[in-house]
């Protein structure tokens, strides 16, 4: 957003900074100035002359010698070559050491081009008269200035006045990087209201009144909206009787300072007002609307419109057109149309200022391939209340230049009127919030200027409907800090409950994981939580597995990623299939990854998210490695009460006679294995593999990291050996559990050193052996305990079948 200083002041009447300290205290106060340029920089001891007397050079056919009147008591003798000079005329007069706007190939250079009096063919020359070019400007924005040749003042200038101020050029023009949220800065009274709260002046927006010149606008034009979803209001004003002619100087001074070329009175009546309110406008020729009436409504498929620049363009039934009785006029919120523009005959003329959808015009703009300056504004979101006013400072304006007669009554269909927002008013939350100590007031004066309004009654800040950004109370403590100054906020500790800057507990756990697994060899891997359904069948998984109810995907990469994973094996026998296959030898993985499992399908909800340590290798190692880690793992995080382990997991996946589900007393916390060679072969892994399953959610709530220190044991150990044969089917936990419920306080520990099976045993049967250690804390243990204790653990063990070795 570009704006000039001089434009900004209009309406901020007490401003007096420079054009740095404006710069400075408008971007600490949210807007954010890019850059500056001054208009007259390199512009110096430029004054009006007067032409008295025009004599030509006695030695150069091309060039004469005019005696300038400068407001001094001399008149300044000046050679040039100019040829549309004349006596009588008032021109711009650099004097002796003044300096002027310098060009290279058509550029400005820095530093200008200083004047000194010296000779032309003999003859002395005390000064320079002016191009528009050296002044630093150009036609465009000067459209009276000719093309070859001095400018030339109206016959009114004063001579001796600054001809920099006379030509407008005493400016700053500024270039603003306005945020999309803060749509009422793209306008000038929004910058100037700005302006005012930052500078803490009075803002003087202009005041409007439209006279009127009779009739009804009713009997002119009538306008229908068929799709208020993407225009909220639409209105429109007549103005007959038009007379076109050159917008006075002030108004193509502001408009050249923000870079828009002056064109006649209507054209920048409408460009003028677009700058100043940030809304919108065009106008039609009433003369050319079909039936005098306007309709607003989606163009039909494929059909065709010629816009204002000449180009025919295709539109779908997402486009909004402004259509008359018959026809499309216009783009609405992008660009008119051929058949409707203004031409030199129009007598009257349709304003428009209408609110479109912005999303919608954005969308269309892009597929059109137009983008204006007008649908740049509509696609960030207009206040619909800003329409009215636009179209009646046009109107206003219409009638201060002479530029027609404005018809009375305007056409507003405007049927969903916005409603302003209303915040409640909290200055000690703000306080809080901001690290302050701001009274009550002072916040309050702080809004005023930006015409944010305090209901005492209701406490709270009724917001315009111009500021779209104010939505809650974070929003106004904002404001109060942008004006308070975000540099006179203190530094201030953070608030809060103290903490023991640690990692939260799941972290820690997963931490532990990490470590165990690469301490045991294992390398980290990572998986995609999207897969393919066909996963399921890869995993040999049974029709009506759980596993299978999957989250699907809306728009997936494809069907290979089109669910929401709810196993980790997959990932993890990809990952080993790619190292077997690239011939790498005694792979080792580890991976915590999420699994998602919906809690009901189709999603009502979020799914239930949970982290999975997953375990995979093959090569050197077997279920015994793996079953190792599970144990260093659960003992490192405080899981001391002995796993147990059932064979008759039921997973279709793995190894019928070598798997187990693992288990935490009568917690199910994961499940491990050897991976079923039928899988095995899907997935083109050549040798046995293993893979271990941990729910760490079910894990962490079992962890802890609590230590109890246990002194060095004062009182001597007792040990035992008992070596027995069992039947097959008795598994070794069955025999440890019994060990551990019947060998009471005393037990300290037990340790498997020897299992056999050979001729020398029963057939069916088994020998193990397990040495037993007893120790009492508080005393030396005494042969009958062990006696007594020995002879409960044998009989527990005779119910498994169990027989002493003799």
């Amino acid at each position: 957003m570009n704006a000039s200083l001089s434009w900004i002041k209009a309406y901020v009447p007490d401003l007096d900074v420079s054009a740095q300290e404006f710069t400075d205290a408008m971007t600490l106060s949210g807007s954010k100035v890019e850059g500056f340029r001054k208009m007259d920089a390199d512009l110096e001891r430029i004054v009006i002359g007067q032409i008295d007397k025009i004599e030509r050079h006695p030695d150069a056919d091309k060039l004469i010698v005019c005696q300038v009147d400068v407001g001094e008591e001399k008149p300044v003798q000046i050679v040039t070559g100019a040829p549309n000079v004349k006596e009588g005329d008032k021109v711009p007069v650099v004097l002796d050491g003044g300096r002027v706007a310098g060009t290279h190939d058509g550029k400005m250079t820095a530093g200008g081009l200083k004047i000194k009096k010296g000779k032309l063919r003999g003859i002395e020359s005390n000064g320079m008269m002016c191009s528009i070019e050296e002044l630093g400007s150009g036609r465009d924005m000067y459209p009276e200035a000719p093309e070859e040749g001095i400018y030339i003042f109206p016959a009114d200038a004063k001579v001796g006045d600054d001809a920099v101020e006379a030509l407008g050029l005493r400016d700053v023009a500024f270039e603003f990087e306005i945020t999309s949220n803060r749509v009422d800065c793209y306008s000038i009274l929004g910058l100037a209201r700005e302006t005012a709260a930052t500078f803490h002046k009075s803002f003087n927006p202009p005041v409007v009144a439209v006279k009127g010149s009779g009739d009804d606008v009713n009997q002119y034009i009538q306008v229908e909206v068929k799709d208020m979803d993407l225009c909220p209001r639409y209105c429109a004003r007549i103005v007959k009787n038009i007379r076109l002619a050159p917008s006075p100087a002030w108004m193509q001074r502001r408009l050249a300072s923000v870079g828009i070329r002056p064109i006649n009175n209507v054209v920048d009546i409408t460009n003028y007002v677009m700058e100043e309110y940030g809304q919108p406008m065009h106008a039609y020729d009433l003369d050319t609307i079909a039936g005098h009436k306007i309709v607003v409504r989606r163009a039909a498929d494929g059909e065709k419109f010629v816009t204002l620049d000449g180009q025919e363009r295709t539109m779908d039934d997402s486009v909004l057109m402004i259509c008359d009785g018959e026809k499309a006029v216009g783009l609405a919120g992008i660009m008119g149309g051929e058949n409707s523009m203004i031409t030199d005959q129009v007598h009257t003329m349709l304003f428009e200022a209408a609110c479109f959808d912005g999303t919608n015009i954005r969308l269309s703009s892009k597929k059109i391939g137009l983008r204006t300056e007008a649908s740049g504004k509509f696609e960030k979101g207009l206040d619909p209340d800003n329409a009215l006013a636009a179209i009646n400072r046009a109107c206003q304006l219409i009638e201060e230049l002479g530029a027609g007669e404005v018809v009375d009554g305007v056409v507003d269909v405007y049927k969903k009127e916005k409603m302003p927002v209303r915040i409640p008013f909290e200055p000690e939350r703000i306080n809080a919030l901001l690290g302050t100590d701001i009274g009550k007031e002072q916040m309050l004066s702080y809004f005023k200027p930006l015409e944010l309004v305090y209901d005492e009654a209701a406490g709270e800040i009724v917001v315009p409907s111009f500021r779209q950004d104010l939505l809650r109370p974070a929003d106004i403590a904002e404001e109060v800090a942008r004006f308070y100054g975000y540099d006179n906020i203190p530094t201030t500790l953070p608030k809060g409950e103290a903490t023991t800057g640690k990692l939260p507990f799941y972290l820690r756990v997963e931490a532990v994981a990490r470590d165990i697994a690469e301490f045991c060899g294992f390398s980290q891997g990572m998986s995609y939580s999207f897969e393919s359904p066909k996963v399921f069948d890869k995993l040999m998984l049974p029709e009506d597995a759980p596993e299978r109810n999957a989250i699907r995907i809306l728009n997936p990469l494809g069907e290979d990623f089109s669910i929401m994973r709810t196993t980790s094996l997959n990932g993890m026998l990809t990952s080993l299939a790619f190292n077997y296959n690239h011939r790498n030898k005694d792979v080792r993985l580890y991976e915590l990854g999420n699994i998602y499992l919906p809690k009901s399908l189709p999603l009502t909800e979020l799914p239930d998210e949970r982290m999975q340590f997953t375990l995979g290798m093959y090569g050197e190692g077997d279920f015994f490695t793996m079953k190792g880690v599970v144990e260093e793992f659960l003992d490192k995080i405080g899981m001391h009460e002995k796993e147990t382990y059932d064979p008759k997991s039921g997973k279709p996946f793995l190894h019928p006679g070598r798997q187990a589900n693992i288990f935490y007393g009568k917690t199910l916390i994961g499940y491990m294995g050897e991976v079923h060679p039928t899988v095995l072969n899907t997935y083109g892994i050549g040798e046995r593999a293993y893979v271990v399953v941990l729910d760490m959610p079910t894990v962490v709530e079992r962890a802890t990291f609590d230590r109890k220190y246990e002194g060095i044991a004062k009182f001597p150990a007792v040990t035992r050996d008992l070596s027995m044969t069992v039947p097959k089917s008795v598994l070794a936990g069955q025999i440890e559990e019994v060990l551990t419920v019947r060998g009471g306080k005393i037990l300290e520990s037990y340790e498997l050193f020897d299992v056999y099976e050979g001729s020398q045993i029963k057939e069916g049967c088994k020998s193990v052996a397990y040495s037993i250690r007893f120790r009492a804390k508080d005393r030396t243990l005494k042969e009958e305990e062990i006696t007594a204790v020995m002879k409960k653990i044998l009989n527990g063990l005779q119910s498994l079948g169990a027989e002493l070795r003799q």
